[in-house]
């Protein structure tokens, strides 16, 4: 007999659940499990992690001579976990509905294919911003170190699988995956963010990079940057509206140094440099500089000057 009340609170919370669940119009039956496992999904996704890169991410045994059969196997079992939580983000999405879900399996097998598919173009960006990495960081000895010690390269890694799973509407699944990049590395990218080739994180702890941002290729961030919303319209009933273009635009080549803040839908043009500790919420033009003098001046006047150096 246990001499902590266990009967009690395990009556109390079922009272608790039972109620959030009448609230939320749940299942009450005592059914099978409604929502994808976090567990699985990490699962997943140190195996994809693997897969696209295999001798340097893949088990520490593994020879170039099985490297295609490692990758195969791999993947298989992979895909066919991912399928199994893709199923149940779908069917959790249209438990409301009357849809017929006899089509569920079929539609996130095709969903799951398509990923797949994905998978080599994947490869391809990331080596691109491993490159970045190595070229923006003197302290880089080679691409092997940027690869497996970096974690604004872990972070790409799992935002660019990610952002394909989001693309294909599997935006629960792409959330988990995103949160436990962050939880990694400090690192919180939206798995919506829209990031080109190229792109390097220095340092990377503190970055926040929200759902509508979009980035252009050769993009470089530094440590505690956020690219946010500046502010959340509401609908008539005082609810959030969902999907609004809302955070920032970087085009090609800008740099973004510690500590920057950019909030809104604002432009930051092409090549421009916004300096460290520097509040934006205006446009940037291409080529320009933001610095914190010309910030605070703006900030006690916003008709003194543009807020800008402009290029040499």
């Amino acid at each position: 007999m246990s001499g902590f009340q266990v009967d009690e609170v395990v009556a109390a919370l079922q009272g608790v659940r039972r109620e959030w669940r009448e609230g939320q119009q749940r299942n009450q039956t005592g059914g099978e499990r409604e929502l994808p496992s976090r567990e699985v999904v990490e699962q997943v996704v140190e195996a994809l992690t693997g897969v696209l890169f295999p001798m340097r991410l893949g088990p520490t045994d593994l020879r170039q001579e099985s490297e295609d059969f490692y990758v195969a196997h791999t993947l298989d079992n992979a895909l066919h976990n991912l399928h199994v939580q893709a199923t149940l983000e779908l069917r959790h999405e249209r438990r409301h509905t009357q849809a017929e879900l006899a089509g569920l399996n079929a539609d996130a097998q095709q969903r799951v294919r398509e990923f797949a598919a994905a998978l080599p173009g994947i490869r391809k960006m990331l080596d691109t911003d491993v490159m970045a990495a190595f070229h923006g960081d003197p302290a880089a000895r080679s691409v092997d170190e940027v690869l497996l010690c970096y974690p604004g390269v872990l972070a790409m890694i799992h935002h660019r699988l990610a952002h394909q799973l989001y693309k294909l509407g599997l935006t629960l699944l792409a959330r988990i995956v995103a949160e436990r990049a962050h939880a990694h590395t400090g690192i919180d990218i939206h798995p919506g963010a829209q990031i080109g080739a190229g792109f390097f994180i220095d340092h990377g702890t503190g970055v926040v990079i929200g759902e509508t941002a979009v980035l252009g290729e050769r993009v470089r961030l530094y440590q505690n940057v956020t690219l946010g919303a500046k502010r959340f319209p509401t609908d008539a009933d005082g609810h959030l509206k969902k999907g609004l273009p809302r955070h920032p635009v970087l085009e090609d080549d800008v740099v973004i140094y510690a500590g920057a803040t950019i909030l809104g839908r604002v432009t930051i043009g092409k090549g421009a440099t916004v300096g460290g500790n520097v509040w934006v919420t205006q446009d940037v033009p291409p080529g320009c500089s933001v610095t914190q003098a010309l910030a605070r001046e703006l900030a006690r006047d916003p008709t003194a000057a543009p807020g800008v150096t402009p290029p040499k």
